[in-house]
């Protein structure tokens, strides 16, 4: 929603104080139609001749994000290090080998059914699982599975990372593909140097509503949407490290209501629960 609103008080303070000026915004919707298949056809080849064929798919699952609003709240945080608090207890109480079922099969588990905000991520739940499975076998200490998160954690965060990148890069070329839309105009203009100044006058309009156009749909349209993708993804990777630095702290230790308190820590001091918002979700659930 935010984002349409952004673009629509764009449009209206660029275009409408153009119009208020004397504008004449004929010229610009004449030449509209030619300047931006110049502009998008040679963005979108380039674009895919940049990158591969999964970072094409990542950028635009990434726009659809961009469009809805954020999942990761204050709400999803409880329910995340609550489903932590659950899983440590009962390790704590019946042991290790209790949660082992749990962890082989967590669409079954009660554990996790019992938290569907969380519980039925993909990317948490084998992210939980695939963790507590290497702690359940005891063959690795504290220090080689952060290690081990670490990687993993930084590889998620270049995969998401290389979305941003295509977008960044897109909205490099725009001001530039607005330009050679530009030069065409100009050639276009050279060859009918014959007509009146009036007819000359629309033409070299026309042509440089290309530079524009390049430079609009760049810095108004583009870096926007991959400044916000950017930002999207560091909230998917401050929630692994959330779930990293809760069983870090319970391998080295500390009891589940002390563990949860270190992976609420971590968390974005705008979406942190409180310790009492957070003990009273837990004793709740």
């Amino acid at each position: 929603m935010f984002v349409i609103i952004g673009w629509a008080i764009l449009m209206v303070c660029i275009f409408g104080v153009f119009v208020a000026h004397g504008g004449n915004i004929g010229v610009i919707l004449h030449a509209l139609p030619f300047e931006l298949i110049t502009i998008f056809g040679a963005a979108g080849g380039a674009f895919l001749v940049n990158n591969q064929m999964k970072v094409v798919k990542a950028t635009m699952g990434g726009l659809g994000r961009c469009f809805k609003g954020g999942k990761f709240s204050k709400a999803r945080y409880m329910e995340l290090l609550a489903l932590l608090y659950d899983i440590l207890q009962k390790a704590r109480k019946e042991g290790l080998m209790s949660i082992e079922k749990d962890v082989d099969d967590p669409h079954s588990s009660a554990l996790f059914q019992k938290y569907p905000t969380v519980g039925t991520d993909h990317h948490v739940t084998e992210f939980i699982t695939d963790y507590l499975r290497m702690m359940v076998s005891g063959n690795l200490n504290a220090h080689e599975i952060e290690s081990l998160m670490d990687s993993e954690i930084e590889t998620h965060h270049q995969e998401e990372h290389a979305a941003v990148a295509a977008l960044q890069r897109l909205a490099g070329g725009l001001p530039a593909f607005g330009i050679v839309a530009a030069v065409l105009g100009v050639v276009n203009t050279m060859g009918s140097v014959g007509q009146p100044p009036a007819v000359l006058g629309g033409m070299i309009g026309s042509a440089l509503v290309g530079t524009f156009l390049g430079i609009l749909l760049a810095y108004g349209f583009a870096e926007p949407l991959a400044g916000l993708l950017e930002q999207k993804v560091e909230d998917a990777g401050k929630e692994l490290q959330c779930i990293k630095t809760t069983l870090l702290a319970s391998m080295q230790g500390y009891a589940p209501q002390v563990a949860i308190e270190f992976g609420r820590k971590v968390l974005y001091s705008g979406d942190r629960p409180s310790f009492s918002e957070l003990e009273g979700h837990v004793k709740k659930k």
